[in-house]
């Protein structure tokens, strides 16, 4: 589900969950543990021709509200661990990183990319960010992010450079050693100044975060709709034809 493998004192988290790397609340349990308990350096990376491809939707039809509610949680809480994880993050996208995928690669420092797409895909199968996920979007995209989580497209690695989605383009063979490298010049810089500049970046998508709390039941509604059921379950018909 997920391995962990020490690189020159870089903690790299590998994605080994399924064909896809979809989340479930297990995997994004496993996720939340292992970057909590890191005290160096993180990359998050995946297996196989996919980052992640987002949430588990057929888990969601089949778990219900409650199984929906408890995804929502769990969500939010890696996003959060990852996004202000005091040390480097480091995200090393080898694949697909579609709407949550993407979500969890934006909430790290850097992005490299080597292969698949990524975009936010969640208008186009019809359910709501919760307000963690868009913070995190806001503030990593600036004023990007209107355009694509409103475009909800799935970009090629070269559109994902161009709309600040990743930082840098590198070969399969080499995002892995690439990613652990910036990790760790990164996590050369005096850890107490890294992880303050940090707090103080991240306190606009925090207080956000904080103040908008509120809107995550309308969020869960959303999701729970019976409409939303309908469009998920259209979605994931579209995808067994291909």
């Amino acid at each position: 589900m997920l391995s962990t493998e020490d690189r020159d004192d870089v903690a790299v988290l590998r994605i080994e969950h399924g064909r896809v790397g979809a989340l479930d609340v297990e995997l994004l349990d496993a996720l939340t543990e292992a970057v909590t308990a890191a005290d160096r350096a993180v990359v998050i990376t995946g297996s196989g021709s996919s980052f992640s491809a987002g949430v588990d939707l057929r888990q969601v039809l089949d778990g219900g509200r409650s199984y929906t509610e408890e995804l929502l949680v769990a969500l939010s809480r890696t996003f959060l661990a990852v996004f202000d994880h005091p040390r480097p993050t480091v995200a090393a996208v080898n694949g697909h990183a579609i709407a949550g995928g993407c979500v969890l690669a934006l909430a790290c420092d850097l992005r490299l990319m080597s292969g698949g797409r990524i975009g936010l895909a969640e208008l186009a199968v019809g359910v709501p960010f919760p307000t963690a996920a868009l913070e995190i979007v806001r503030h990593a995209l600036g004023p990007r992010a209107g355009q694509v989580v409103l475009g909800a497209q799935a970009e090629d690695r070269e559109r994902a450079l161009a709309l600040g989605m990743v930082d840098e383009l590198t070969e399969p063979d080499g995002l892995l050693p690439r990613a652990v490298a910036l990790a760790a010049e990164l996590a050369a810089r005096p850890p107490e100044a890294y992880r303050l500049a940090k707090v103080q970046l991240h306190r606009p998508a925090n207080a956000a975060i904080e103040a908008h709390a509120g809107d995550d039941a309308a969020v869960l509604a959303g999701w729970a709709a019976d409409d939303t059921r309908l469009r998920i379950e259209a979605a994931l018909a579209a995808l067994a034809r291909r």
